[in-house]
């Protein structure tokens, strides 16, 4: 059962109650003079009041955990106090291993003089048998697995002794969540880190667990299984332990922790905003836009149709905090696919630019939504003009300073944000993305990965698009980091000249965008960046060869889907293995069911606080269709084959609805676009299937490649151990592959050309 325990400011009757106990615990003799347990107690008493009295430590979780024989407690190390904060605050007396650099400092050993510790070198395979005597004797150990302190402000290099450590002695584990002081100046964390005097700091104590040891052939590499399950477990420390809030709350403590001065954002207005600019946006246009559509109530969803801009962000930041919904519409989908999202997702009002429409040229679109749905539209111009002294003086004089007060009692499951499907293979469906989905989506992503106030992030997928808003968008600005907006991904010399004039450190895009930028960049233009993460397709094995012989660049490949808020799993520096999609995130359940003919992998269910509330559906606007599958309710189904190695890499092997059922054998359209790739890999190229009357389907491989012929296709597949099967008899040659707005291939449209060759 868990329970929380507040330790702030301690009053007067606090200390005194503090002090009676010391004297009773101490059982010091004063007679005796043993005064060496009386001053190290009175002297722990004064720093842990001290410590509550500037901090405002607050310790949460269950002292339960701590209750067993062979316990051992992993922390995350952020700075020099952790281990006194945890020696102070802990309800235990435990052994700390600390690194003996840090035992041979005169300064450091006067602090660690108020605990039991043992100095170990991290390097050395023996240090670890003198804590494995420790457990066993039945002293409590307090260990740093990282075995350094944190110059990201995010997970470092786990060693893999004190997992060995664990899975030897069968230890019971108790994970524990620092939090905060990272923020103060005994941090290492460099560059633009937010500093504070005196910041919040928590201590959250998660649920015991064990960690067995792991089966291998040899002691080498069942001690490096054992890290790497450390590893995946320290990771779920820095998730499990993330705030529940909504978003409007999360922008609100990043301005907090970062100051309203910190230059954040910028978009192709090429001015540089600060938090307190997007806290002003966020608050004027929210409130302009509460006024000029009154008929859109509490819980009711808005339709949003605007580019990459700063206002668009902030517009979602606000229209969520007074629990209106934004529902991001695709502007590059046709008539028929608006119209049908703004059907399933009731919309009444977009709220959109007049400038834009002219610029995408949306006027015929937004034409027929008028006229067949009676939408009615509100432009940004207007709503602006609309503004009065009396809302400048509520922003300047009331809202700007009291900010949190703007929300609307809004709480984590309340709907966030409506996206929708790309429609590749049917008509798109509104996904309902609570606040809690979005948001433990961002811890998730953050727990694997290291984003920081010294990374700037150049994103030009649209933030209609999933990816383009949670990682893209939402991510950097509610952890510090330097974020520009680009309008287009499609703008392939200009965005890598961006990246080179602005010294962009993280580009997210996928397959195809890369491709182009690889394909129209300088060597130079990329110097900066130290990620570069492709999602929404499968990444091209050309397009990854490209970015390491021409920028030095590993792409870190990831997978997701809107219905998961985005991303499942993605390929880390500290977990990377090609040809797969990377580890699942922290938090993500899976099962997977074996489809029949498929022999290899199964259909992907996933279940976790990242998936969304449900669908909205042509058919029945308006109602929310939970999440369910055969796996049972609240799982999703991915649609998506996938094999799971036994180091949990995710490899996919194809959609089920790509699958074509040839003379009753299962054959991957994904295996047949790679036999095209192998075959000629400067071309694009997709499969389709059309029916046939004798085998039941046939293939149909659509390529640019004008010399591409179904002998050569032959050579390749018995050169590579293709079944005959996959060689499609129908080539058809094209100019161009139809793309959807967010780069994936148009298969909707694909199969209708099938059918009709």
């Amino acid at each position: 059962m868990w329970s929380i325990t507040f330790t702030n400011r301690p009053d007067f009757f606090d200390l005194y109650n503090d002090v009676r106990n010391f004297l009773n615990m101490t059982n010091v003799d004063l007679a005796t003079g043993e005064r060496g347990n009386l001053m190290r107690t009175l002297l722990r008493f004064m720093l842990r009041n001290l410590a509550s009295v500037m901090f405002g430590i607050r310790t949460k979780g269950s002292i339960d955990a701590l209750n067993h024989s062979r316990l051992l407690i992993i922390a995350n190390h952020e700075s020099f106090l952790d281990g006194l904060l945890l020696g102070l605050f802990l309800p235990v007396d435990p052994v700390f291993v600390v690194h003996t650099g840090i035992a041979n400092s005169r300064f450091f050993r006067i602090l660690l003089s108020q605990v039991d510790y043992l100095a170990v070198d991290p390097t050395s395979p023996m240090a670890m048998k003198k804590v494995i005597r420790l457990l066993e004797s039945g002293r409590p150990v307090v260990i740093f697995p990282e075995g350094r302190i944190t110059v990201t402000g995010s997970l470092m290099k786990v060693y893999d002794g004190p997992a060995f450590v664990a899975a030897k002695t069968g230890a019971t584990l108790v994970p524990v969540r620092l939090d905060g002081t990272a923020r103060t100046y005994f941090a290492r964390v460099s560059g633009k880190a937010p500093r504070q005097l005196f910041p919040r700091i928590t201590i959250s104590i998660l649920p015991a667990t064990r960690l067995d040891m792991p089966q291998a052939p040899t002691a080498k590499l069942r001690r490096r299984k054992a890290g790497e399950a450390m590893r995946r477990l320290m990771q779920g420390i820095q998730f499990a332990a993330r705030p529940q809030q909504t978003l409007y709350g999360a922008l609100c403590d990043a301005v907090d922790i970062h100051g309203r001065g910190h230059r954040l954002l910028e978009d192709m207005k090429q001015v540089e905003y600060s938090y307190q600019d997007l806290l002003k946006m966020t608050l004027m246009l929210t409130r302009l836009v509460e006024r000029a559509a009154p008929e859109v109530g509490s819980g009711e969803r808005i339709g949003m149709l605007l580019p990459n801009l700063a206002p668009t962000l902030a517009l979602v930041f606000g229209l969520t905090a007074r629990r209106r919904v934004p529902a991001m519409l695709n502007y590059t989908a046709g008539t028929d696919a608006m119209q049908a999202a703004c059907t399933a997702a009731t919309i009444k009002v977009i709220l959109t630019s007049r400038a834009f429409v002219e610029q995408a040229k949306l006027t015929e679109k937004l034409a027929a939504l008028n006229e067949i749905q009676k939408i009615r539209l509100i432009y940004l111009e207007d709503i602006r003009d609309s503004m009065t002294f009396g809302d400048k003086l509520w922003l300047m004089a009331y809202a700007l300073h009291f900010p949190r007060a703007f929300e609307d009692g809004a709480v984590p499951e309340d709907a966030a944000v409506v996206l929708f499907t790309s429609g590749s293979e049917g008509k798109p469906k509104g996904v309902v993305l609570p606040h809690r989905a979005l948001l433990a989506n961002i811890a998730q992503i953050r727990s694997v990965i290291d984003f920081s106030p010294d990374d700037k992030v150049l994103n030009a997928l649209p933030i209609f698009h999933s990816f383009g808003l949670t990682a893209g968008a939402l991510l950097p600005v509610l952890s510090g980091a330097s974020l520009f907006l680009y309008p287009s991904p499609l703008h392939y010399r200009v965005i890598p000249e961006l990246a080179y004039d602005r010294g962009c450190t993280v580009l997210f895009g996928t397959s195809t965008f890369l491709a182009n930028y690889g394909k129209f960049a300088n060597p130079y233009d990329f110097y900066r960046l130290r990620y570069v993460i492709a999602g929404a397709e499968k990444l091209a094995e050309p397009v990854r060869e490209l970015w390491i012989d021409k920028f030095g660049l590993r792409i870190f490949e990831g997978y997701g889907a809107t219905e998961t808020a985005p991303v499942m799993a993605v390929n880390t520096p500290m977990a990377f293995r090609r040809g797969t999609v990377g580890q699942l995130l922290p938090g993500i359940e899976t099962c997977l069911v074996p489809v029949p003919g498929i022999d290899r992998g199964g259909l992907l269910h996933v279940r976790g606080p990242n998936v969304m509330a449900g669908y909205l559906k042509v058919d029945k606007p308006g109602e929310l269709d939970a999440p369910q599958s055969s796996v049972g309710e609240g799982w999703y189904e991915t649609g998506d084959i996938v094999e799971i190695d036994e180091d949990g890499f995710v490899r996919i092997v194809g959609r089920v609805k790509r699958f074509a059922k040839i003379a009753g054998e299962m054959v991957s359209l994904e295996a047949v676009e790679k036999l095209a790739a192998a075959t000629s890999p400067d071309k694009p190229h997709a499969a389709s299937s059309q029916p046939d009357a004798q085998k039941g389907e046939a293939l149909v491989l659509f390529t640019t490649d004008v010399n591409l012929a179904r002998e050569r296709l032959q050579a390749k597949a018995r050169e590579l151990g293709y079944p005959e099967l996959a060689v499609p008899r129908k080539i058809v040659q094209i100019d161009a592959l139809p793309l959807l707005g967010t780069g994936k291939i148009d298969y909707v449209t694909l199969k209708r050309m099938a059918e009709s060759v």
